[in-house]
């Protein structure tokens, strides 16, 4: 089978490696040790919005792990690395920046990869 028809096969492990990594941020934002509460409120937040982000942390997590879902759930880890992007810069608080930045180009990979072996 020519390469540009065969399944992308990255695609699931790195999914599996996101949805961890989502898992893992979810379980400290909806613990929300000391540090992490403040960062939030630092940044403006109302102190239940890690509630939210763990939540959709968690959804982004269960998403990415299904074939039939994985678009969806790399789409959601985008926009909450988005978010976590923005709220990084607009507060310039560049030393939080590479994280969410990477998870946020590697959501993008494997979003893409999902919508292209959907199509094959």
């Amino acid at each position: 089978m020519p390469l540009s028809l065969q399944r992308p096969r990255w695609v699931p492990i790195l999914a599996w490696l996101l949805a961890g990594f989502f898992v893992f941020g979810a379980i400290g934002n909806l613990l929300a040790p000391p540090d992490i509460a403040a960062s939030y409120r630092r940044w403006g937040y109302p102190d239940w919005f890690h509630v939210v982000t763990g939540v959709l942390e968690l959804a982004a997590a269960g998403l990415l792990l299904l074939r039939r879902t994985r678009a969806a759930g790399a789409a959601l880890a985008a926009s909450v690395m988005g978010a976590a992007v923005l709220t990084v810069l607009l507060h310039r608080d560049l030393g939080h920046l590479p994280p969410p930045l990477v998870v946020l180009v590697l959501s993008g990979l494997v979003g893409w990869g999902a919508l292209r072996a959907g199509r094959s």
